[in-house]
């Protein structure tokens, strides 16, 4: 039986390594929000009826009533925007780490790389069943495996043990 450890005993490349994953992810996040956020026509309709898979039709449901979709674009938006700030500062980064894991689930289940599917939005390059989202909630799992942020981040602060 493997015992949890009490302290988190990383040598300075491994927690370089793992705070540098976790900033760039963090940015790709937080960038990814802003980007929408001032982008005053951005809106998920298209990307949500554009999708594929099995899961399609709850993703094209939500496009169904106008009110549903501003609150996709609302939690879409400033979920992306609190991930990554959340994830660069090291603030809770282990509920930002969960939070950017429910996102990820969702882009991949929305447009899943799958053989003979094509999509309307141009994609980065041809895949078959392991994409960018996929290949980043991979990275954020490793990330919860080995957290840093109560070493560097806000999480030392917050989580700070009184003695």
């Amino acid at each position: 039986m493997i015992e949890k450890a009490n302290t988190l005993n990383y040598s300075r490349p491994q927690l370089f390594a793992l705070v540098t994953l976790r900033t760039l992810i963090g940015w790709y996040f937080l960038y990814e929000g802003l980007i929408k956020l001032f982008n005053s026509n951005w809106t998920s309709l298209g990307y949500l009826k554009d999708s594929k898979g099995w899961f399609a039709p709850a993703f094209n449901l939500l496009t169904s009533d106008k009110w549903l979709m501003t609150l996709v674009d609302f939690i879409n938006i400033y979920g992306l925007l609190i991930i990554g700030l959340f994830l660069i500062l090291g603030f809770f980064a282990r509920y930002a780490e969960i939070a950017s894991i429910i996102f990820l689930s969702l882009y991949y289940l929305s447009h899943p790389p799958l053989i003979d599917v094509n999509y309307m939005l141009p994609t980065e390059g041809s895949y078959l069943w392991v994409d960018k989202n996929l290949i980043i909630l991979c990275a954020v799992v490793v990330l919860m495996l080995f957290p840093s942020s109560k070493l560097v981040g806000l999480d030392r602060l917050v989580f700070k043990k009184k003695k």
